[in-house]
């Protein structure tokens, strides 16, 4: 009698749930490199490069310092120093940015810290599809010092 519109088959209702697996805890302190796929929460300090297929949280305690960062969404409750490139890009109140966001989406509350641009797009190309790993750079081989046998 009634035609039941279903739409779960569709693929535009099929959304991709962001959700935190990994956490640098308060504490922590984190040096290099971070990239893949998932959800990374920040409490601790990082400072190095971020490259995440995925969600990306600083939370309030958290502070990263990355020439840039680059997700699929970032949640700032704490306190990032470098450039923002991402899907979405959420600045919370006690959130504080030194550094220029592109994005296509921004939301931000009252009592929130940007010092810097924001530039909106239609899309934003991450490079996360095709970051492959650089080829690493020619490096000279360092001969260990001879011991006093060998030099004779």
């Amino acid at each position: 009698m009634f035609k039941r519109n279903d739409q779960s088959n569709s693929p535009a209702a099929i959304q991709t749930v962001e959700r935190i697996t990994t956490v640098l805890g308060v504490g922590l302190v984190w040096q290099g490199a971070l990239s893949g796929s998932g959800g990374v929460r920040i409490e601790g300090s990082f400072e190095g490069q971020i490259a995440l297929k995925g969600l990306l949280v600083v939370g309030e305690t958290g502070k990263v310092t990355c020439e840039h960062v680059r997700a699929t969404s970032v949640i700032v409750a704490g306190a990032v120093k470098g450039n923002i490139s991402a899907q979405k890009v959420e600045i919370r109140a006690s959130g504080r940015v030194w550094g220029d966001i592109v994005t296509t989406a921004f939301a931000t509350e009252e009592g929130a810290f940007l010092r810097g641009q924001i530039r909106m797009e239609d899309a934003v190309d991450l490079g996360l599809d095709t970051a492959a790993p650089a080829a690493p750079a020619a490096v000279t081989p360092i001969e260990p010092p001879k011991t006093e046998l060998e030099k004779g």
